[in-house]
């Protein structure tokens, strides 16, 4: 992708989120004391991900890298805090961070999860997103998008049977049981 368009994507994109996505951070993680920081990473990370390939749902994306960067820096925190203190006598901890491959393994997952995502039907994944990923109550959406509450249940559940039906044809088993 030229840079121009680069440049014009993000401009038009990921850049009026900004605020949005600060106000999120602050709301739901406001022990994070570096909101600047996890914002100009994930900013960082979403344009180096849009170099390697388009991406779907922008401010989707953008707001999973900052979550997945601030529970990592909490990880990384409490790991530190956990060393500095040198009179814990405690014999070898096991580290329960995933190892290189299982991380990449998860990464390669997430991006098979957002390529069936984009293959939803349009208003099935505007519901399932909402349901899903913005944890927005059944009868809001309903409300929201003027239809019954028995739809977005039906479409929060077609949606998940046509994403497990899309990774298991590749491969991925049970990789969404974990969702509620």
């Amino acid at each position: 992708m030229p840079a121009v368009a680069l440049a014009r994507w993000f401009n038009e994109e990921v850049h009026p989120h900004e605020g949005t996505l600060r106000g999120y951070l602050r709301g739901r993680y406001p022990g994070v004391q570096d909101v600047d920081d996890v914002v100009q990473e994930s900013f960082l990370r979403i344009w180096k991900a849009r170099l390697a390939r388009p991406i779907v749902s922008t401010k989707t994306f953008l707001f999973q890298i900052a979550r997945h960067l601030v529970v990592d820096k909490v990880r990384r925190d409490r790991i530190a805090r956990t060393e500095s203190l040198e009179d814990l006598a405690l014999p070898d901890v096991v580290d329960d961070r995933p190892d290189p491959a299982e991380l990449l393994s998860y990464h390669e997952k997430v991006s098979l999860v957002a390529d069936a995502l984009a293959e939803l039907p349009d208003r099935c994944r505007e519901i399932f997103i909402l349901r899903k990923f913005k944890d927005v109550p059944q009868r809001e959406i309903a409300f929201k998008l003027r239809i019954a509450e028995a739809t977005v249940e039906s479409q929060v559940a077609r949606g998940m049977k046509l994403m497990e039906r899309h990774l298991r044809a590749r491969g991925i088993n049970g990789f969404l049981a974990d969702e509620n």
